[in-house]
């Protein structure tokens, strides 16, 4: 083997590459030997530190040969062993821990999220959190562009966090091609990234739960995706008088578009910037239109269409004869059928601020205004030609999580969720602690919910632990009952207690 050298530089370009300073950049790691005799303090040399080196510089392992996959990673510097970093216990700037009553908000949510979709008739998907940049980089000026958390990974391939999950839906379907039978009602409940500046529910990392519908060019779709909405608001106790959903045509602004004989290419360009009208002064809306090439009068005519609030008044500016007025006419008559007229209401300024919308458009939000739009989406029957794929109609909508938790504190009706415990079992002898495993098996693999008690208590602390985690029953496993093939049984809400032979317990 050739002799250590005394400086070993650890350096490849793609690691040092970045999109945005201010996510992260990764710079080359140095090995350099000690200028000093190695002490006990230092970790032992080890051979394999420098073979894993060598693997990740081997050229058919670094992109430059082979294609193959790095197999190690990258060896640190020695570690002095007496040598403590002291880490900050918060989790990174915009993410969250979920401790065990977090956990169990969480997994309530999912289920209501999970048993909606189930009475609408979706099955459920998922996809890779780590996708293709590519996927996510569609139409320039969009905000979602400015929010990736990307990178080059090792194969010097540009890869992202999933900043939603439609794209992902599109990719998988013209994957699967013609093998799909149409129409799709697909679900899915994913964590999401975007390096956003974070407001009150709104965080840079959350959960999404999404709705789509392939393969129906009828606004039915959106009519009963909008029911199911409205079926988990009414299923957690959020009513009309709480939460309402803004309703228009992106076939609206194309209307408007096509009077002032602009090009259909400013049509993406106007939608993320309308979609900027609550957030900036109008003054900046009004020079970013002009920015993109649209005429100062087509600039207030598209203001005054956006201000109107009544699709009958919408109709007498642009006529019955489109296909916006008519779209939004028979999402409206369904609304009724449906019985959630009471839910919805026109808004031409509602666009959405992503490019692959095309048609209808909708937002939930808290009619109280204090907080952001709880959900949204509409239709986007052109996103998967985007990506050379055959275009199918589709609608779906993105709802946070993040958001509805902050709703449900707001009305105060956020749910009690306390952990809940069939059976906690001790043995009252140490001797005893293998026949207690016997029980606490023998009921789990009836299905029982089991709390073992591993460690030789006193009945205080075990009494205070059962009320704890809400256990229904304690078992004790004592010398004397366990002699004649029984354990004690005490039933804690009402303090009955009984000796039951033990393969009689239930």
């Amino acid at each position: 083997m050739p002799p250590f050298p005394s400086s070993l530089h650890i350096f490849h370009p793609s690691l040092n590459h970045y999109l945005k300073p201010n996510f992260f950049s990764l710079s080359y790691f140095s090995i350099s030997a000690p200028k000093f005799p190695l002490s006990s303090q230092l970790i032992p040399f080890n051979p394999r530190t420098i073979s894993s080196v060598a693997t990740a510089l081997s050229p058919s392992e670094n992109g430059s040969g082979g294609g193959g996959e790095r197999s190690a990673a990258l060896a640190g510097p020695p570690v002095l062993e007496n040598s403590v970093q002291k880490i900050d216990v918060n989790p990174p700037k915009g993410t969250r821990d979920f401790p065990p009553e977090e956990m169990r908000l969480r997994s309530w949510l999912f289920h209501n999220f999970r048993e909606v979709s189930r009475l609408f008739g979706f099955e459920e998907v998922d996809y890779p959190v780590l996708e293709s940049e590519a996927l996510f980089i569609r139409k320039a000026g969009e905000e979602i562009r400015d929010q990736l958390y990307c990178f080059e990974d090792r194969g010097n391939r540009r890869v992202a966090l999933r900043p939603e999950l439609t794209p992902s839906l599109a990719r998988l379907v013209i994957q699967k091609g013609k093998s799909l039978s149409l129409p799709l009602k697909w679900f899915a409940i994913g964590q999401c990234w975007r390096y956003e500046r974070m407001t009150r529910g709104r965080r840079r990392e959350h959960y999404q739960w999404n709705m789509d519908i392939i393969g129906v060019p009828e606004v039915t779709a959106e009519a009963e995706l909008i029911s199911s909405i409205v079926t988990f608001f009414k299923q957690i106790g959020i009513s009309a008088s709480d939460v309402g959903f803004k309703v228009n045509s992106r076939k609206v602004l194309q209307e408007i578009l096509r009077s002032y004989s602009l090009s259909e290419n400013l049509f993406a360009k106007v939608c993320v910037i309308i979609d900027k009208i609550e957030k900036i002064p109008i003054d900046e809306i009004k020079k970013e239109l002009n920015s993109v090439g649209m005429p100062q009068e087509g600039v207030n005519k598209l203001l005054e269409v956006l201000s109107i609030k009544s699709l009958s008044e919408l109709e007498e500016i642009l006529g019955g004869a489109g296909e916006a007025i008519a779209d939004l006419k028979q999402l409206f008559s369904l609304a009724e059928k449906f019985g959630y007229s009471e839910w919805i209401q026109f808004d031409a300024s509602v666009v959405r601020g992503l490019a692959y919308y095309t048609g209808i458009v909708f937002e939930g939000f808290d009619r109280a205004g204090k907080l952001r739009a709880i959900c949204g989406g509409g239709r986007y029957d052109r996103l998967l030609s985007t990506f050379g794929g055959d275009d199918l109609p589709a609608c779906g909508f993105g709802f946070g999580d993040a958001v509805i938790i902050e709703l449900l504190k707001e009305k105060g009706i956020l749910p009690e969720l306390i952990p809940q415990v069939e059976n906690i079992v001790c043995a009252l002898d140490h001797d005893l602690q293998g026949a207690a495993a016997t029980v606490a098996t023998m009921l789990r693999e009836k299905g029982q919910s089991v709390d073992l008690v591993l460690e030789s208590k006193p009945l205080k602390w075990v009494f205070k632990r059962a009320a704890r985690i809400n256990a229904q029953r304690l078992i004790l496993v004592g010398n004397t009952e366990w002699k004649k093939g029984m354990v004690s049984v005490k039933i804690l809400s009402s303090g009955e207690q009984s000796e039951i032979k033990i393969d009689e317990l239930e």
